[in-house]
């Protein structure tokens, strides 16, 4: 496979090696970030979930 891929939708070059050895070097908290960030769905929800938290409409844990 090539080191650099064109994308021929919107020409962005992207280094296969370097983005592989980044990956390589995340922690699992670091990934599971970057998942969370990919997934629209999970974006979303963690959005709106910081939205109730700072107008105050949290549960507090002993109510769970």
């Amino acid at each position: 496979m090539p080191e650099v891929m064109v994308n021929a939708d919107t020409n962005d070059r992207v280094n296969l090696q370097r983005l592989a050895y980044l990956l390589k070097a995340l922690n699992k908290g670091e990934l599971e970030t970057l998942d969370l960030l990919m997934d629209n769905d999970a974006s979303v929800i963690v959005s709106q979930s910081v939205k109730e938290f700072r107008q105050g409409k949290g549960i507090p844990i002993d109510q769970w």
